[in-house]
């Protein structure tokens, strides 16, 4: 089976043509997602392209649950396509929560810059979705009993479900992992969450932390930084434009009033290979 890996700052993928997956894909991708027996990687991107101008994705996560979009995965698709030849540098990425433009340019060598449209932000708790006995249109501060004590998060959609913590530092891998796994899997959050830790540096500066939904602790995540820099304007302590300072590199997002959410960053097209397993 040929397949190619791809990451965008650290949040790495595995990259699978849709026609060589299996039926229920689910087991094979946890296998190929293995740091130690496997490729390794946060997720498995299933595609297709519908040449000349668009292709379209699929997330499976690294623990083998369908992941709706990633704005790393989009990046990463959209990046190896074009290096391949497959696809122009302007064109659309087809995703289960609508279609995605990007435009791609070349850094150097396998890099790329990309940047991504990734639509409206969802703000009201039932499209995010969360279990609250009546809509709540923005969640902001709202406290969560999480581990024995209470936290305020934060909740947005970009077509998959995020929460923010906001904190006056980074917290640890301990106390990331801590309350990263108990708020992916709070009953508030009837599809799970994904968890961003936030600290902001300026108005302009965010320092983000992530815990991903069905992978654990990532290096960046695309949806999830553009998500930090929602949450973080609708508080009102940061304004668009936003840098968001990942641990392994930097994202860009720009969420005007009234406009969708885009966000510029640089991905890494590695390499490809052959799986021998059948």
């Amino acid at each position: 089976m040929k397949f190619a890996k791809a990451h965008g700052l650290g949040n790495d993928f595995i990259l699978v043509h849709e026609g060589l997956a299996p039926a229920d894909p689910a087991a094979w991708a946890r296998v190929l997602c293995d740091r130690h027996e496997g490729v390794g990687g946060d997720g498995v991107l299933l595609y297709g392209v519908d040449a000349p101008s668009s292709s379209r994705m699929r997330l499976i996560n690294a623990d083998g649950s369908d992941g709706e979009v990633s704005g790393n995965g989009v990046r990463c698709l959209a990046a190896y396509l074009v290096h391949g030849g497959l696809l122009p540098p302007v064109h659309v990425v087809h995703t289960p929560p609508g279609p995605r433009a990007v435009e791609v340019a070349r850094v150097a060598g396998r890099r790329f810059r990309v940047n991504t449209d990734l639509g409206p932000a969802r703000l009201r708790s039932d499209e995010i979705p969360m279990a609250l006995p009546a809509a709540v249109h923005p969640v902001v501060d709202l406290p969560v009993d999480v581990a024995g004590g209470t936290l305020q998060i934060t909740a947005t959609s970009l077509g998959n479900p995020h929460c923010a913590v906001f904190m006056e530092q980074p917290p640890d891998d301990t106390a990331l992992a801590a309350l990263g796994s108990r708020l992916e899997r709070h009953p508030l959050f009837p599809r799970r969450t994904n968890v961003e830790f936030v600290t902001v540096l300026s108005p302009h500066v965010l320092r983000v932390r992530f815990w991903e939904r069905g992978v654990g602790y990532t290096r960046a995540s695309g949806t999830g930084a553009a998500s930090a820099a929602v949450a973080a304007i609708l508080k009102g302590v940061a304004e668009s434009p936003v840098r968001v300072v990942c641990d392994g590199g930097e994202l860009q997002v720009e969420w005007p009033e009234g406009g969708t959410v885009r966000q510029t960053g640089e991905v890494e097209v590695l390499f490809d290979g052959d799986w021998l397993e059948d």
